[in-house]
């Protein structure tokens, strides 16, 4: 049917209305609680549908407490005994209570009596719903949540959803909320893949919400139970159609396309002391498919430390000089970018072209020369730092645009980058092994290539686990080392949030470090110094003048000193696995055997043991980064304040990863078959973009 002109995203679809109006149209909630419920960020019966419980309470009623194991929540009809009230003010107010074979206590804290005796008289029977527990020999139950006539206790749910609460909404607050927001959830045509559906089994959306609401027992809040996995899919679902409709917008921008000639790369691979690893080989062949084709290129190469990805860059980087233009890798630090250039100088020389640095120490004569050459073209592949932004910097012919570090480097500066070629390429390289599902939330709209093979003669990296109580052997360990002629890093840890007292830490350890070995032995660099001082003691380090390096975090990305062969972490336990592995992976660069030694401070913790008992035994960053994953959660894994990872109200990225994937294949499939979404399901897939607040993808339909 053809799309009526209310679908042209321009309004949200009525069918939502009541899921987006005024939190005080639900029931119970007053100007207050809603003001109190805004400032948890619940802004409409919407999010109120989103807050779904965690827990359930079993309310199904008994005829005896006898032989219940105690503490437990539980319903029972009871006769009212006597009142024994308190004789101080405030104190215990008892009225005794028997069921069919045994009797307990109600017992109440300033309670009124004239009311206690109104609702629960001497004599009447009752249905009483709590918190059972033994004080004193005596079972009790204090404040109990329902008392009410036999009558009327159809009205105490079986099973009672407990909801998360922000601090003045009660319990019953939020189950009234949520039973008023689910009256108005609209039955809404299906957007997931028929096929999906029947294969999982999935309720209708209607149908789900309130089975999640509704919860019969403790299997039903569990990420797994049905309800809560389609209403997670439809989550994912909805960002991943966003992601692909944002691909697709990139995808419809006229790319260069780039064949090489071979010639280039074909003398580097001659000249290669190894052969590259079938994932460097797939990752290539991947690359110049995509600068091969109409499309413009927008992929993710994520490898593992020491998996190679120079050579991968490298070698993209020379299909944009063979097919006639030119290229650019940028590194976020001028540290990087310099150590790209070294790494890439002798791959240049082998193919004979022109490789050049720019960065933000370029002034003056010397920085026009480089600009003109550039703008001629006689610089063939440009190596630089954020300054290849600045606006006086013009290429003859940008075909690529290698990007290093993603995760420092936001969507709009690729952005900018690729602006600099009209339709370059764009290859984004992270030494970050990040688990699949993370990787799909976070580059959804990216194709990725994996290099998750070492090239050969990489040695394995020793790693020790040791109280920071033997300090005083580590650092005899050291001197001896040093006095083999290797060389050693010490990071310190992270102290809390704020710089100044890491650097505290890093200095004290320092002043030790040069006390106990030595004037001129030991270097120190932190994220507070002036650039020009950071460079100085990273280059004395990488030419052997200095032999202890002590260093804040600064060095976790792409140092490279192959003489480098130990890796001391202080506080290792506090610190994220990815980040640990990064950081071992400093070292077991060159011909010596390498150490990492993780210190922790007693005593340790389970999660702390287990966590540096992993990094133990495997060098896999893949297999460590889903490890960190199920520990730690996404939000810590990747710091989502930085990490633009969306924050998902019921989706659980750690225990339904393969849900991820699913998302993805269904949402490029469908936007392959309906690329402006007015099928039906394609109607429908657009009231999910609405209904999860997915603004960006309703842009890009607006205006696509």
């Amino acid at each position: 049917m053809a799309a009526p002109d209310r679908y042209r995203m321009s309004g949200r679809p009525e069918i939502l209305f009541p899921l987006f109006a005024g939190l005080e149209t639900l029931e119970g909630v007053g100007p207050k609680t809603a003001q109190t419920m805004v400032q948890a960020g619940i802004e409409s019966p919407r999010d109120v549908l989103f807050g779904l419980p965690y827990a359930v309470v079993d309310r199904r009623r008994r005829d005896t407490i006898q032989g219940v194991d105690l503490p437990t929540t539980l319903t029972v009809e009871v006769t009212v005994g006597t009142h024994r009230p308190s004789r101080n003010k405030g104190g215990a107010y008892r009225v005794h209570v028997e069921d069919t074979q045994t009797e307990f206590q109600l017992v109440f804290f300033h309670a009124r009596g004239d009311y206690l005796n109104k609702v629960l008289p001497q004599g009447s029977r009752r249905v009483i719903s709590g918190k059972l527990e033994l004080f004193d020999g005596m079972a009790q139950m204090v404040h109990p949540d329902h008392m009410l006539p036999v009558e009327s206790a159809d009205d105490i749910p079986e099973f009672e959803p407990v909801y998360h609460l922000t601090q003045g909404i009660t319990q019953k607050t939020a189950y009234k909320a949520a039973r008023s927001a689910l009256a108005r959830a609209p039955q809404l045509a299906e957007w997931i893949d028929p096929a999906q559906v029947s294969k999982q089994g999935w309720a209708d959306w209607a149908t789900a919400v309130s089975a999640a609401h509704n919860p019969q027992g403790a299997d039903n809040v569990a990420a797994h139970a049905p309800a809560r996995e389609r209403l997670a899919y439809d989550e994912l679902f909805a960002h991943q159609v966003t992601l692909a409709l944002a691909r697709q917008r990139e995808r419809k921008a006229r790319g260069i396309v780039s064949v090489g000639t071979g010639a280039l790369q074909a003398k580097v691979l001659a000249n290669l002391p190894y052969k590259p690893t079938g994932a460097q080989t797939r990752a290539i062949k991947e690359i110049t498919a995509d600068m091969g084709s109409k499309s413009r290129m927008n992929r993710l190469l994520q490898g593992d430390v020491g998996a190679g990805k120079t050579l991968v860059a490298f070698m993209a980087l020379l299909v944009a000089v063979e097919a006639g233009g030119q290229g650019v890798m940028m590194a976020p630090t001028e540290i990087l970018a310099r150590q790209h250039l070294e790494g890439l100088r002798p791959l240049a020389e082998e193919a004979g072209v022109v490789l050049e640095i720019l960065t933000g120490r370029d002034k003056g004569a010397e920085r026009r020369a480089k600009l003109a050459a550039l703008k001629q073209g006689d610089i063939h592949i440009l190596v630089g730092t954020h300054a290849v932004f600045q606006s006086d910097v013009e290429f003859h012919a940008l075909r690529l645009a290698i990007v290093d570090e993603q995760h420092r480097f936001g969507v709009r500066q690729r952005m900018e980058l690729s602006e600099k070629g009209q339709g370059a390429d764009v290859l984004v390289m992270t030494a970050t092994p990040i688990p699949r599902s993370l990787a799909l939330a976070q580059y959804g709209d990216m194709d990725v290539s994996v290099l998750d093979e070492k090239p050969p003669g990489r040695k394995p990296i020793k790693t020790a686990i040791i109280s920071t109580e033997r300090m005083d052997d580590v650092v005899a360990h050291l001197r001896r080392a040093i006095d083999e002629g290797r060389q050693c890093y010490w990071v310190c840890p992270l102290v809390d949030e704020s710089e100044v007292s890491d650097l505290t830490a890093a200095e004290e350890r320092f002043k030790r470090l040069r006390a106990v070995l030595g004037e001129g032995i030991v270097g120190l660099v932190h994220g507070q110094m002036p650039a020009a001082d950071k460079d100085a003691a990273m280059a004395a380090f990488q030419e052997g003048r200095t032999k202890v390096l002590v260093a804040t975090t600064v060095i976790e990305v792409g140092v490279n000193v192959p003489n480098a062969s130990i890796m001391v972490i202080e506080r290792a336990e506090i610190f994220g696995l990815a980040q640990l592995h990064q950081l071992r992976g400093r070292v077991g660069r060159g011909e010596a055997d390498s150490t990492c030694l993780l210190m922790y401070q007693p005593p340790l913790s389970e999660g702390g043991r287990k966590r540096l008992e992993v990094l133990r035994e495997t060098e896999d960053g893949f297999r460590i980064s889903e490890t960190d994953l199920q520990m730690r959660g996404a939000g810590d894994l990747i710091g989502t304040a930085q990490s633009g990872l969306p924050k998902f109200r019921i989706a659980d990225l750690e225990r339904q990863a393969g849900l991820m994937a699913v998302a993805q294949t269904d949402a490029r499939n469908l936007l392959s078959k309906d690329a402006t979404l007015t099928t039906e399901r394609g109607q429908a897939v657009r009231v999910l973009l609405w209904l999860m607040k997915q603004d960006q993808a309703i842009r890009l339909i607006s205006v696509g």
